[in-house]
């Protein structure tokens, strides 16, 4: 049937999840066809959510009395639109596209795409107007607009989506304290749903008690530093880790001895390349365990500086603050790495960076040092990075308000934008900031995130919960996927 067609033959088979015909069947047939089927897996996946969402949107919001064909059409047209314009960011990294652009494998937007809620109700509403069905016409397209973007809501969207992105392509993760109950928890949910492959360190029978308790059934590499059977790891990694630490004063017996500890065993298995990524810090302060890791891991090529951010789920919308949990008192070039590091961040989960520089004054009010360290590092980055949209110094009420900013700073970059990074000028204001939010809003936080290392570690604050264990184990999963495409 595929050979009788003519040229560039449309073939839309969407019996799920078995198709009418293989989707490799018909793409080895014929190399001109544009295909369509029900799959995830498959280009153009034909999904209801895709319409019937944001059609009933579309006709609740007019009040219209039915939904009728001319309704109908407006939403495909809509839909037929939208795969002619970019493709956000967000949903390449979604998908784990490097760029999606319309042609015979992009004919229907993707399922993920924040712009369908805008794009379509508008149309659909316009249709139910222009055919008279609406009781209730809208006055305001741009206003109704804004009230489409805010129905998106910001609380789980972006964990999904970066959960997604790690299950695209699982990675090893070691859990540096498995024998721990909250982490083991963290663990089996990271296995049960696809984000990751652990690995668990600790006391091995602490382990299997503690995986009976929590029918944790299914066989998971589990590793004792301090076992006999680790004898040859140790006499291994010890040997790397003296010939890394030996003009630091370590000699070879103790650099075997240290791979008893396991957060050092653990760095020198990611490093050894026996794993992808590391999750550790439930049971120790930061600062014992990041130490390690900066001694063993270090810092990633051209990188001169290691910092973290936090991601809060706030009731504004999604928030990154920089640097939470490591540089105590940057000097004006170090905060401008640090921000141009944040942004890179911000991208991996999909949005475009709005900078804003924080201080107790603005914009040159000010010339105490603190303040002047902030306007240097500002001007730094608007010097060597001009198409980043960063800017500052300024107080942080004027930050996170877009009217009463750009009513009193109208000159700047970040005037009439949604600011979405704060960097602080030091770590006390930002470790205070990051968990004062996290209290008072009871905003979810994803972080503290390791920016600047050459490998997938990242150390957790101290008593994480479960769902923020699972949350950064997806962080590290798709740092590594990142890491692992840099390399290629």
């Amino acid at each position: 049937m595929l050979l009788s067609m003519a040229k560039n033959p449309i073939v839309f088979a969407m019996a799920n999840p078995d198709p009418e015909i293989r989707y490799d069947l018909a793409m080895k047939t014929r190399d001109d066809i544009i295909m369509a089927t029900g799959r995830s897996d498959y280009p153009n996946q034909v999904n209801n959510v895709l319409g019937f969402p944001f059609i009933f949107r579309g006709a609740l919001d007019v009040k219209a009395t039915k939904i009728n064909d001319q309704m109908k059409m407006a939403a495909v047209k809509a839909l037929a639109s939208l795969t002619k314009e970019t493709v956000p960011e967000f949903v390449n990294i979604a998908y784990d596209k490097t760029k999606l652009t319309f042609g015979k494998n992009y004919i229907i937007p993707k399922p993920f795409d924040p712009r369908l809620i805008t794009k379509i109700p508008p149309q659909v509403a316009k249709a139910a107007m222009e055919s008279g069905v609406a009781q209730d016409p809208i006055e305001c397209w741009d206003k109704y607009e804004e009230q489409l973007h805010l129905r998106l809501g910001n609380d789980k969207k972006i964990v999904r989506l970066l959960t997604n992105r790690a299950k695209v392509n699982p990675k090893s993760i070691i859990f540096a304290e498995a024998d721990h109950l909250d982490v083991l928890k963290a663990a089996q949910i990271v296995h049960e749903e696809g984000i990751g492959y652990p690995i668990l360190l600790g006391n091995k029978e602490a382990i299997l008690e503690l995986k009976s308790q929590i029918e944790f059934e299914d066989d998971i590499p589990i590793i004792d530093p301090k076992s006999d059977e680790e004898i040859p790891n140790r006499e291994k990694y010890g040997q790397k880790y003296w010939k890394i630490r030996r003009r630091k004063g370590v000699t070879l017996f103790e650099a075997i001895n240290k791979m008893k500890q396991r957060n050092l065993f653990s760095a020198m298995m990611l490093l050894n390349g026996d794993a992808d990524a590391l999750i550790s810090g439930y049971s120790r302060s930061y600062p014992v365990t990041v130490k390690p890791m900066l001694e063993v891991i270090g810092k990633a090529p051209g990188i001169n500086k290691v910092a973290t951010t936090n991601l809060m789920i706030t009731n504004k919308g999604p928030l990154f603050l920089s640097d939470t949990s490591i540089n105590i008192d940057p000097s004006a070039k170090d905060l401008a790495i640090i921000a141009k590091m944040t942004a890179e961040t911000v991208r991996m989960f999909g949005m475009e960076p709005n900078i804003a520089m924080l201080s107790y004054s603005n914009f040159g009010s000010s010339n105490h040092a603190m303040a002047l360290k902030v306007n240097q590092a500002v001007k730094f980055l608007h010097r060597n990075f001009p198409d980043l949209n960063v800017d500052g110094e300024v107080q942080s009420d004027f930050a996170l308000n877009k009217e009463m900013f750009k009513d009193k700073f109208s000159y700047s970059k970040l005037a009439g934008k949604n600011v979405n990074t704060l960097i602080f000028p030091n770590l006390d204001s930002a470790n205070t900031n990051y968990k004062v939010i996290k209290e008072l809003d009871e905003a979810l936080s994803i972080g503290p995130i390791m920016m600047g290392m050459s490998k997938a570690v990242h150390v957790i604050q101290l008593g994480a919960s479960v769902e923020e264990m699972v949350n950064m184990s997806a962080v590290a999963v798709v740092d590594a996927q990142k890491k692992a495409k840099l390399k290629e």
